[in-house]
This record gives C-alpha cells, sequence and structure tokens, in this order.
C-alpha cells in the first residue's frame, strides 16, 4: 500500500486508500498542508474543521466552558507550533486528542486547587439493579463529568476513557499510582450518586 509521502517544501502526496484508513480526506490532508507552510488561512480552516471534535475532548476535563476554551485555544497553538512533528503515516485526530489531553494536565498541574494526600482509603462501591447511565443523554452525562471535583474527573477520564494505566496516570498528574486508584473509586461513587439522584429527579417530573 503506498504512504503519504513528504516532499521539499512540505509538498504532500495524497493516496486515497491511506487517506481513509487514517481517517483524514483529501479536502484535511489539504489544509494540513497549508497548515505546514504557516499559512493563516489554512490554520482558520483547520481550527473550524476540527473545533467540535476538540472541544469535546476539552470539556471533558474542565471545569467550564471558558476554561475548556483556554484548553482548546492552547492547543492549536501547540498543533500549529508542532505540526511539522506530526508523523502522517498515523491518525491526525489521535494526535490532537493527546495533545487536547496533555493541554488538559498541563492546565490542571497549573491551577492546582488541592493537597492530595498519598494514600486515600478506597470508598466503598455502591450498586444499583439497573442501569440508569443509559437512560442519560450525552449532554447529561458531560454536566455531570464537570460537577466531579477536578482531580477525580482527570483520573475517571484518563483511566476509564482513554485507557492509561494508574502508573501512567500517577507519572502524569504528579501523584501516587495509590492516589490515582483511590480518587477513580470515589469518582465512580460520586457518579453513582449523582447518576442516582438525576435520574430520580427526571422520573419525579415524567410522574406529575
Amino acid at each position: 500500500m503506498d504512504a503519504l509521502i513528504l516532499k521539499g517544501d512540505w509538498e504532500i502526496e495524497l493516496n486515497t486508500e491511506t487517506t481513509l484508513q487514517h481517517g483524514l480526506t483529501e479536502k484535511e490532508l489539504t489544509i494540513l498542508k497549508g497548515c505546514l507552510k504557516n499559512k493563516a488561512s489554512a490554520q482558520e480552516k483547520l481550527y473550524k474543521h476540527f473545533y467540535g471534535y476538540a472541544m469535546s475532548v476539552a470539556l471533558r476535563y474542565s471545569n467550564s466552558k471558558n476554561e475548556s476554551a483556554e484548553i482548546l485555544n492552547e492547543s492549536f497553538f501547540k498543533v500549529f507550533t508542532r505540526l511539522d512533528k506530526y508523523d502522517f503515516s498515523r491518525s491526525f485526530r489521535a494526535w490532537l486528542r493527546r495533545i487536547v489531553i496533555n493541554t488538559s494536565i498541563d492546565y490542571y498541574r497549573a491551577n492546582k486547587k488541592y493537597q492530595q494526600s498519598s494514600e486515600i482509603s478506597a470508598a466503598e462501591e455502591k450498586t444499583y439493579d439497573f442501569d440508569i447511565v443509559d437512560r442519560l443523554t450525552a449532554e447529561e452525562i458531560l454536566d455531570l463529568l464537570q460537577e466531579l471535583p477536578t482531580h477525580y474527573r482527570m483520573v475517571f477520564n484518563l483511566y476509564e476513557i482513554e485507557g492509561y494505566s494508574h502508573k501512567e496516570i500517577g507519572e502524569m498528574m504528579d501523584i501516587p499510582e495509590g492516589t490515582s486508584r483511590s480518587n477513580l473509586t470515589r469518582a465512580k461513587q460520586k457518579l453513582r450518586e449523582m447518576v442516582k439522584h438525576l435520574y430520580q429527579k427526571n422520573y419525579a417530573r415524567t410522574v406529575r
């Protein structure tokens, strides 16, 4: 199978099969080519084109829309200044996602308000007889995540959604591995309580 080839002056040979494999259209690759040449018009197009995707990631790690906007803008600045390091044989969305996540972690560490203990006793896990999460909308789930304490939300996202190990999370967030584990347990317990409360609230509305 042919691959994308970076030529002189950042020229890109487009190959339909490779484009499909890595989830980029020919239009998107053309935009990236313009960004590599530092064209402002191409940078604007890239920002607008991937805004929704990048924002959806930033929102899961932030406390508010204003905070997520700061994370997003810093992330795209990194994209534009580091695009020459992007491997065109790999997924651009995955590369962008990693940048947004790392920027979110940097933002968290720079604005850290909590001094976490090295070890927290595991919180008791509660279970329910019905799966209430399936009854919630994506917006409701996002709202619940944003209500979690920041250090709980960060660990929950990194472990449950991104698939990092507690050891990796500890290194990324500069916390002990045990703290990552206990934060995840407490995050799950808190989410269960919030989901149950929201479900009961919504159910009460439907029976009125």
